[in-house]
């Protein structure tokens, strides 16, 4: 059994540890335009930023339904040891992945203007909005293939040298920030751009894997399989409608703080997102990371296993989670100080910090039972926790915390939302895993 564990135990650290360096490198990509953008362009900037985001995020949301789908048949058919199916699901994910990306090329290019309203920018930031919207539309493309890529590489047991491409374009991404603002003086679309480049190159460095038939997973001829389609958009729905949850989430804080708190705030909430982010990248890396051992043990039916991991992600996701809300207590003001906040801005962000972030102690509990369920086929549970949040719990926290408690609650909202959510996660899993190992073992 000892040694069970610890074969168990390098299982979790070959996948786990250079997922969350993944998800950090991909969320450095966001934060770093941000200290850029901030210093280089100012507060206003970032406020324009996380306006337009949430079309980014959007984006990202419609490529999980096609990616996680894919990403989830395939590592249940490769537990099997079905190679050729698993391959026939990694090429219809892909070529919908692609497809998809050029849909949303055209609507952050050609319909700039009517997605940057909906959004809900005012004259204030609308200009600079609308031109990051449009500058990193241009590279949704690559972007979508970049995704696809690295989720896939993870499964065809290169973990490691995925993580290494992240690492890379984000090192790219921050000197192309530098350039792109400082000396060539290109403003908020050098940002866009700089990230657009960064993850085209990353996509090239992973790509060439599947074109050589390196691994057991590469590009041969596809035969369209209508109900492979359908499953893996079934399989996918709850990753897709858990990452809408992000957008939604932005969109709505962005009406209500604007509305009770004005312009400054907004900024402030940017800054907010950017340096929390880092929660959301280890409890995402944990549960992407966990996802092909997940797909693998129930595909097999090693149950234990399975558990064993369930805890193990759920350990590492709160603390985490706790860690980083403990750093936040004593490094907000130098953290804030980097994004070249004028007074007014920072003070308000170095207050409302802390009692945002409580919330990323529940949401770790979320993100990792949501993964655990959509990579163990329970995809009605995890859909249904998906849209409590982000279509009934949120807009609800939103508008009635600051409605209850007043408008300087609204920093709040985010904690009781996620707290509520981790209740009732919970409560779905230990019902669900009563039935677990009498379950037809489906892909």
């Amino acid at each position: 059994m000892a040694m069970e564990n610890l074969s168990k135990g390098k299982l979790l650290i070959k996948y786990v540890t250079p997922s969350i360096l993944s998800m950090v490198s991909i969320f450095l990509f966001s934060i770093i335009d941000g200290l850029f953008t901030g210093r280089g362009v100012g507060s206003d900037a970032l406020g324009a930023v996380n306006i337009a985001f949430p079309f980014i995020m959007i984006f990202t949301a419609i490529i999980t339904l096609t990616n996680v789908g894919g990403l989830t048949i395939t590592a249940i058919r490769t537990g099997r040891g079905d190679e050729k199916g698993a391959r026939q699901a990694f090429i219809h994910s892909f070529a919908l992945t692609t497809i998809i990306s050029a849909i949303f090329c055209i609507l952050g290019t050609v319909f700039v203007d009517t997605v940057t309203r909906l959004l809900g920018a005012n004259d204030y930031f609308f200009e600079l909005a609308r031109d990051y919207i449009f500058y990193y539309a241009i590279f949704f493309i690559p972007c979508g293939m970049c995704m696809a890529v690295n989720g896939f590489g993870r499964n065809d047991k290169l973990p490691v040298y995925v993580s290494v491409c992240v690492i890379i374009s984000t090192a790219i991404n921050i000197f192309g920030d530098w350039l792109l603002i400082f000396p060539m003086q290109m403003g908020i679309k050098g940002a866009a751009i700089a990230t657009g480049v960064a993850q085209t190159v990353g996509m090239l460095m992973v790509l060439p894997h599947f074109l050589l038939k390196k691994g057991n997973l590469y590009f041969e001829k596809i035969d369209i399989d209508t109900e492979l389609i359908k499953k893996i958009f079934l399989r996918g729905l709850p990753g897709c409608i858990s990452s809408f949850a992000p957008p939604i989430s932005i969109i709505l804080h962005n009406y209500r703080i604007l509305e009770l708190l004005g312009e400054k705030s907004v900024n402030a909430y940017a800054v907010i997102g950017y340096i929390a982010a880092f929660s959301v990248a280890v409890f995402n890396g944990t549960a992407e990371g966990l996802q092909p051992l997940f797909g693998q043990c129930y595909g097999a039916k090693k149950y234990k296993d399975l558990k064993w991991y369930l805890r193990s992600g759920l350990i590492i996701g709160f603390v985490g989670a706790v860690v980083i809300y403990i750093l936040l207590l004593f490094f907000a003001t130098p953290l804030c100080v980097l994004y070249g906040l004028d007074a007014e801005t920072l003070d308000i962000t170095v207050k409302a910090m802390p009692q945002h972030s409580i919330g990323y102690w529940f949401e770790s509990f979320v993100v990792i039972i949501s993964g655990y369920l959509y990579s163990t086929t329970r995809t009605k549970a995890s859909a249904a926790i998906n849209i409590l949040k982000g279509f009934v719990i949120i807009p609800l926290t939103v508008f009635i915390v600051p409605m209850l408690f007043g408008p300087q609650s609204i920093w709040f909202a985010f904690p009781a939302e996620e707290a509520i959510m981790m209740v009732i996660a919970i409560l779905m899993l230990i019902k669900l895993e009563k039935d677990l190992e009498t379950e037809e073992t489906l892909d």
